[in-house]
């Protein structure tokens, strides 16, 4: 049976607040994948940056968006939604931050989920159901889910306090939900963009730059990853696991 992958960006998690926020499957997910705590953002680290070097595998200063505001690229690179599509393989993607949807080219989406995160406060729960109910249905090669309620709370609240880790249990019990239902199914990767300090971020302070990343599925080991790994290593990894070639333009690695 061939590979599909489920990938969640649990948007400014840092490693420590993952850490402290009493999720009582972090370590238990943990010592079923490939992991770490200290993994590499990009700068600037802001969501919509992070998040084109996440599926296009360069680092702003080439894909050229340094802002939440897009704009198109110079020179533009094939993304990870447009390289699966071209590969005859479905996508999916479940957002809840309307930025983002520049992040899947025109036409390279089979199935997507909009929710304004302005509109409700649980967005993140109403984006996992909606994740359910179309893997459950569909079953995508390769499915997006983006949560946004983390980063929400830190800026609102603040990075580490209450409302903050609150925000990131609630978004660890999603993957606990969604490993449940989809182990046996899809290969699945956790992870953040950036992480943030006070109720900001975007700067090269630690506390911005360190995210965390597991790696859950038999195509990796159940270990801790001590090479450098960072958000231009996503695609490339994610495509290995697809069985399609990377983009040549693509500067990250796969971790496989």
């Amino acid at each position: 049976m061939k590979n599909k992958v489920l990938l969640i960006s649990i948007d400014g998690m840092r490693p420590d607040g993952l850490l402290n926020c009493n999720n009582h499957f972090v370590q238990e997910f943990q010592q079923k994948c490939s992991y770490t705590y200290n993994g590499n953002s990009v700068q600037p680290s802001i969501t919509l940056p992070c998040h084109f070097s996440m599926t296009h595998s360069v680092s702003p200063q080439r894909h050229g968006i340094v802002s939440n505001t897009y704009t198109p690229q110079v020179r533009p690179i094939k993304g990870l939604f447009e390289v699966i599509h071209e590969n005859n393989l479905k996508t999916a993607f479940f957002y809840g931050w309307e930025p983002l949807r520049d992040i899947a080219s025109p036409g390279s989406l089979d199935f997507g989920c909009y929710i304004n995160y302005q509109n409700c406060d649980c967005v993140d729960d109403l984006l996992a159901n909606n994740c359910i109910d179309l893997l459950t249905k569909e079953k995508p090669d390769f499915a997006f889910l983006y949560l946004v309620d983390t980063d929400v709370a830190g800026h609102q609240y603040g990075w580490m306090s209450k409302e903050y880790l609150f925000k990131i249990n609630n978004a660890f019990n999603i993957v606990e939900q969604l490993y449940n239902i989809f182990k046996n199914e899809y290969h699945i990767i956790i992870m953040s963009d950036h992480g943030g300090h006070d109720r900001t971020h975007g700067t090269m302070l630690k506390e911005d730059m360190t995210i965390p990343f597991f790696f859950y599925g038999n195509m990796f080991n159940c270990q801790e990853i001590t090479n450098d790994i960072s958000l231009i290593d996503i695609a490339p990894t994610i495509v290995k696991l697809l069985s399609i070639n990377m983009d040549k333009d693509w500067e990250g690695k796969s971790i496989i």
